[in-house]
Formats: C-alpha cells, sequence, structure tokens
C-alpha cells in the first residue's frame, strides 16, 4: 500500500506588502564576507584582520534615516543557519532592526532547494510575494542575476562593503531615485 505523499507547509503571507523594500545581506555588505561559524561562539571574520562583524551597520542606518518608510528584508543566509529572523534581525542596530519585517526564507521552504537557487532569484521569488512598490538589493553577490533585476542590485564590495566610496555614492542615488528625488 503506498502513501500518498502531503504537500509541503505553504509559504506564510508576508507581515506587510507593498512600500519601499531593501533586501540586505550581511556578509560582504555590512562586514567583509569571509565569515565563518565557530562551534558554540557563533559567527566570525576570518580575513582580513582588523574588521568587526556589522562594522556598516551604522553607516546604513546612517543612509537610510532620510526614508523613514524603507523596509528592511533580509535576504541573508543567516537566517537559514539561526532559523529566525527575530534573532537576527537583533544583531543589527535598533534603527535598522525597527525596520526589519521578514526574511526570503522562510522554514516553510525547502532549505536545499533555496539554497541551491542564485540570490537574485531567491530575492526575486520575495518581491513576487511582497509585492513591493520599488525595491533596492544590497549584496555582494552578483552572479545569476535575472536580467531584469540587475538594475536593482547595488552591487558591493566583498571586503569594504557598503563603506566603498562608489558603492555608498550608488546606494544614495538609487534611494533618492526610488523616492522620486
Amino acid at each position: 500500500m503506498s502513501t500518498i505523499p502531503t504537500p509541503p507547509p505553504a509559504i506564510p503571507p508576508p507581515v506587510k506588502t507593498g512600500g519601499f523594500v531593501l533586501y540586505l545581506d550581511f556578509d560582504g555588505v555590512l562586514h567583509p564576507e569571509d565569515v565563518h561559524m565557530r562551534t558554540g561562539r557563533g559567527p566570525f571574520i576570518a580575513s582580513p584582520e582588523g574588521h568587526a562583524l556589522f562594522e556598516h551597520a551604522p553607516l546604513l542606518a546612517d543612509v537610510l534615516s532620510p526614508y523613514p518608510d524603507v523596509r528592511i528584508v533580509l535576504s541573508t543566509s543567516w537566517v537559514r543557519v539561526y532559523k529566525s529572523v527575530r534573532r537576527i534581525a537583533r544583531k543589527l542596530p535598533q534603527e535598522l532592526r525597527e525596520r526589519v519585517v521578514g526574511a526570503t526564507y522562510h522554514g516553510s521552504m525547502d532549505s536545499q532547494l533555496f539554497k541551491e537557487a542564485p540570490r537574485g532569484l531567491q530575492i526575486w521569488s520575495d518581491v513576487l510575494r511582497r509585492m513591493p512598490d520599488d525595491w533596492l538589493a544590497l549584496d555582494d553577490d552578483y552572479l545569476h542575476w535575472p536580467t531584469w533585476c540587475r538594475e536593482r542590485l547595488v552591487r558591493t564590495d566583498e571586503i569594504l562593503g557598503i563603506s566603498e566610496p562608489a558603492v555608498l555614492a550608488e546606494l544614495r542615488a538609487k534611494l533618492a531615485a526610488m523616492h522620486g528625488e
């Protein structure tokens, strides 16, 4: 006698739809990309030396301060590792934490299929679900992004993240354009 497979649970609807959304990766954006996990001790930056986790988070908070209507959706793999948007958001300064409304990954998704999808497709899938009025993505991962999404990507430096002057200028310009400035 064969059993009928049960369908996977539905992905929960987003808390908020519409509006302005910033998809935020952590590694290569708020600190250098080379982050590893130590069992029982958590994440650390493997290289280069002299950097700290979330060192550019205050800079992002400052850049976003003129735009209080921009919400953050976490597009970082940290959500899969820690299995909680709230736990991850607590690592951000209060000004950014208050903006976090969700993540591109949800526990009801197939983790392996999600992990195998290129970051651009992970974000595009969330865009289709969340239906923002406008959106940007901050990420150092630029490979295999759908062509229709590339102009919304602010590609960051793997080490300097958003602090690299050209990246910071592009982010400011795209946020201003998003707001009709």
